[in-house]
């Protein structure tokens, strides 16, 4: 059997190994330094044998991470993986000349997440409920979750009888899980549609498993709101909307953005979302919200007009990737929060980087997009502050980071 030698780890957590004659394959599951065992197909070894471990080899706690996609980090110390998510915004920051001092990095606790999207499947055997395996569309059935909070992995019961009451045959569900306050709130797609019977049968599961809303297609059913805090606001989100992953990654990045945007009196907030930062923001300063889809900004509002003791915040529903904010409109405020999804914000920051703000509070959650849209800035005469790592998704090489850009 052919031994390799595990070189490093590429963006999406696999090693990338080399052979005794300059072969290159890949392999889940390793570790940098590791010498591994197998034979490659199409690149690929699918079950490496481990001959000589690495110091940062953990024995993986979870029974479904053999099989489970979920997770791809478990194998690694979380010293090692803390390290190597703050060497991967390294790496991409380096790739555009850009020297980053990474000023912190925070780690979610074991079993924090509060908003996971399952996937439910019926089966001749009964229903299977969990994540899809690494690259497969195979639904890994799972009974326990190490990155789950305990609410959502104690509703796994309850949610598969949903599976198998709304789900068709071969068809799969799937069932957004959020926690909040209130209960758990569950937004479900694919299944069948609602009638007296099944609404009825839902009903009473919603009872067993003490959830707040159960959104089932275009049908809701509630019995509380199903809030989330944000500052001095309680926000209801529509169904399955985005959130921040942990309370505890949400209050990391808060806190930056906290910093880099003291003594702003009028900001902007960029891919406002249903206010994660425009609201507790708003407890010292004028906000204006804008967010591409309406229904987050409606739930802002709401939440805003709850509130008490918050200064105003304007909402405005605005494609920013095919219209961004114009330097004028932007030279309007003092500060600005941009949040853009993975793809980052390449037109935005063309924007923002010829316009005359004076400091810009930057969030991304992919580290070559952040590091293109960080160039753009940078050439625009900001200086970058120093780069905060947030790691809220614990185990996967998903990292998130938040700095500032500021004029001289």
């Amino acid at each position: 059997m052919t031994e390799w030698v595990v070189e490093r780890l590429g963006r999406r957590g696999d090693g990338v190994l080399r052979g005794p004659e300059g072969q290159q394959a890949l392999a889940a599951r390793v570790l940098p330094g590791e010498v591994v065992a197998g034979e490659p197909v199409d690149g690929r070894i699918a079950a490496p044998k481990i001959v000589t471990p690495s110091a940062a080899r953990v024995v993986p706690d979870c029974p479904h991470y053999a099989s489970c996609g979920g997770c791809s980090l478990m194998h690694g110390a979380d010293r090692f993986v803390a390290r190597w998510k703050a060497q991967m915004v390294e790496t991409a920051l380096a790739a555009h000349g850009i020297a980053a001092t990474i000023g912190g990095l925070a780690t979610s606790p074991a079993r924090s997440r509060r908003r996971a999207v399952l996937s439910g499947r019926r089966t001749k055997k009964g229903v299977t409920l969990g994540f899809h395996g690494r690259a497969s569309d195979q639904i890994v059935d799972i009974t326990d979750c190490h990155v789950l909070r305990p609410r959502i992995t104690a509703a796994l019961p309850v949610l598969r009888e949903m599976v198998a009451a709304g789900g068709s045959r071969g068809g799969e569900i799937g069932l957004t899980v959020t926690d909040g306050p209130n209960g758990l709130d569950v937004a479900v797609t694919g299944a069948k549609p609602l009638d007296p019977a099944l609404s009825a049968q839902l009903t009473a599961l919603m009872e067993r498993a003490d959830l707040a809303r159960l959104h089932w297609g275009d049908e809701s059913l509630t019995r509380r709101a199903p809030v989330q805090v944000m500052g001095r606001a309680r926000v209801v989100p529509p169904p399955g909307a985005f959130l921040q992953a942990t309370a505890e990654g949400e209050a990391a990045l808060l806190s930056v953005v906290r910093k880099s945007l003291v003594g702003a009196t009028r900001i902007v907030d960029l891919f406002a979302g249903c206010g994660t930062f425009s609201l507790p923001l708003a407890a010292n300063a004028d906000v204006h919200a804008v967010e591409g889809l309406a229904a987050p900004l409606e739930a802002l509002d709401a939440g805003w007009r709850a509130a008490t003791g918050l200064h105003r915040i304007t909402t405005e529903t605005r494609d920013l990737a095919g219209r961004p904010l114009l330097p004028d409109e932007l030279n309007r405020f003092d500060g600005a929060l941009i949040d853009p999804p993975r793809t980052g914000a390449a037109a935005q920051a063309a924007q923002l980087a010829a316009s005359d703000l004076p400091r810009v509070a930057w969030v991304s959650c992919d580290p070559v997009t952040f590091a293109r849209d960080a160039k753009t800035m940078i050439e625009g005469g900001y200086r970058m502050g120093p780069i905060f790592v947030v790691d809220q998704f614990r185990w996967s090489p998903h990292v998130e980071t938040v700095t500032s850009f500021v004029r001289d």
